[in-house]
C-alpha cells in the first residue's frame, strides 16, 4: 500500500481574542514586549499622538497623520507594521508600503498593515462617503465646469475618497499642509472642493484671504445641490462640506475667554479642526506636531491652553513639567474610537503576527489603492 505524504506544512493556529480579555495589564505588557523582541526589526509598531500612553509605549515611532504615514512611505526593512490608530491610517500605510515599486522589491511579497481593533474608526471619515462624493460631483457639474474644479480629502477619509481625488487630478492633504495643498490646487483650477471637514478647509481658506462668501457649505443630506442656491457655487472659490472632528467641536469661544480671565499672559493654541469662533480667538492654530513643537520650543513658565485631544494634552504636561498647561475645554475630551486600541488588543495582533497567522489585516482593494496613491503622494510632494 501507497501512502501519499505532503511537504507542506501544518497549518498554524490564530490565537482567538478572548483569553487575553481576563489577562491583567503586566501580563499583557511582558507579552507584548516578548512578541515585539521575538520579531525585533521585522516588526514596525506606529502610534498615533491620540493614544493612551500604555500603548503608544510600544510604538517604535510616533507622529501625527501626515508623519505617520511618511514614515510608513519610508521605511524599506520591516515585515510587518502594527499601527496603532485608527481605520483610515491603517487603510494609508498599506497603500504606501506596498506601493508598485516597494513590492516589486520585494519580489511581490506585502507587508502586512494590521489594525489591532477593527472598531478603530473615525467618525470625521465617515461623514463623507464615495457615494455623495460621486453625486456632490454630478450635481455640481449642471452648475459649474468640473474640469475647473479640483477636490482635496482630508487624509481622515476612506481610501475610496482618497481615490477619486486620484483620478480627478486632486490632492490629499493633513493639517500639517492644508494651507499648502489648497495653494497647489489653485495653480491648477480657480475652485477647490474640500471634504469632510469644514473647520479645517474654512480656517485654512480664511488664512488665506479667501473670504466666508466664497466658502458655500455643501449639505450631503439635503436633496439638491447640498442645500445651496446656484449663485453661491458660481461665486465658490472653495466649496466646503459638513462635516466636523468630533473630539475638536467640544471647544468654544467661552473657554478661550474663560481662560484669558485666568491667565491673561497665557497662550491659547488650537488644532484647525476647531471651529472658526475658537480659531480667531486662539494665538496659534496648528496640527498635532506644530502644537508639540510650540510647547517644546516656548520659554519655561508658560501658561498653555491647549485646545486637542485629552490624551495629548495630558502627554505634554508630563513631559514637560517646566510649562504650565491646561485642557482647554471644561469636559474631557478623548478621541474614542482611537481609544479602542488597548493592551489587549495589541497583545493578541502581535503575538499573532509572532506566530505568522496575522489577523486585521488592512488590505485595501488594487484599483482603489492605484487611485489613492496618486493623491497620496502629492500630499507627500507638497509641504
Amino acid at each position: 500500500m501507497t501512502v501519499s505524504t505532503s511537504s507542506a506544512p501544518a497549518p498554524r493556529l490564530k490565537y482567538e481574542l478572548e483569553p487575553y480579555k481576563p489577562l491583567g495589564e503586566a501580563e499583557l505588557t511582558s507579552r507584548i514586549e516578548r512578541a515585539k523582541r521575538a520579531m525585533g526589526s521585522r516588526l514596525l509598531i506606529l502610534g498615533h499622538h491620540y493614544q493612551q500612553d500604555k500603548v503608544i509605549a510600544f510604538s517604535d515611532l510616533r507622529g501625527d497623520s501626515y508623519k505617520l504615514a511618511s514614515l510608513a512611505a519610508s521605511d524599506e526593512q520591516c515585515e510587518a507594521i502594527v499601527f496603532c490608530g485608527v481605520h483610515f491610517m491603517a487603510e494609508t500605510a498599506d497603500i504606501l508600503a506596498n506601493r508598485p515599486e516597494r513590492l516589486a522589491a520585494r519580489d511581490g511579497r506585502r507587508v502586512p498593515v494590521v489594525l489591532p481593533d477593527l472598531d478603530a474608526g473615525c467618525s470625521l471619515a465617515d461623514m463623507a462617503d464615495i457615494d455623495q462624493v460621486e453625486e456632490c460631483w454630478a450635481q455640481l457639474g449642471e452648475v459649474i465646469d468640473t474640469a475647473d474644479l479640483l477636490p482635496i480629502t482630508y487624509v481622515n477619509s476612506s481610501a475610496a475618497l482618497k481615490a477619486f481625488c486620484g483620478r480627478h487630478g486632486g490632492i490629499v492633504c493633513t493639517s500639517s499642509n492644508a494651507r499648502a495643498a489648497i495653494e497647489w490646487a489653485f495653480a491648477r483650477r480657480s475652485r477647490v472642493l474640500f471634504f469632510p471637514d469644514q473647520h479645517l478647509a474654512r480656517n485654512t481658506a480664511l488664512a488665506m484671504g479667501i473670504p466666508l462668501e466664497q466658502m458655500p457649505l455643501w449639505n450631503p443630506h439635503a436633496r439638491e445641490l447640498g442645500g445651496l442656491e446656484p449663485d453661491a457655487l458660481t461665486q465658490s472659490r472653495v466649496i466646503l462640506w459638513t462635516g466636523h472632528c468630533s473630539v475638536h467641536q467640544v471647544f468654544r469661544p467661552e473657554h478661550v475667554e474663560r481662560f484669558r480671565k485666568k491667565f491673561p499672559e497665557g497662550r491659547v493654541i488650537v488644532h484647525p479642526e476647531c471651529m472658526m469662533e475658537v480659531v480667531e480667538r486662539a494665538d496659534l492654530s496648528g496640527s498635532t506636531a506644530a502644537i508639540i513643537q510650540a510647547v517644546e520650543q516656548a520659554p519655561p513658565g508658560t501658561h498653555w491652553a491647549i485646545g486637542t485631544e485629552l490624551n495629548l494634552v495630558n502627554r505634554l504636561k508630563h513631559e514637560h513639567p517646566e510649562q504650565h498647561i491646561y485642557f482647554l475645554a471644561d469636559v474631557a475630551c478623548l478621541c474614542t474610537t482611537m481609544y479602542r486600541i488597548d493592551l489587549t488588543h495589541l497583545c493578541w495582533s502581535v503575538e499573532n503576527l509572532a506566530a505568522g497567522t496575522p489577523v486585521n489585516v488592512i488590505e485595501v482593494e488594487p484599483e482603489t489603492a492605484r487611485g489613492a496613491l496618486l493623491a497620496l503622494q502629492r500630499m507627500l510632494e507638497v509641504r
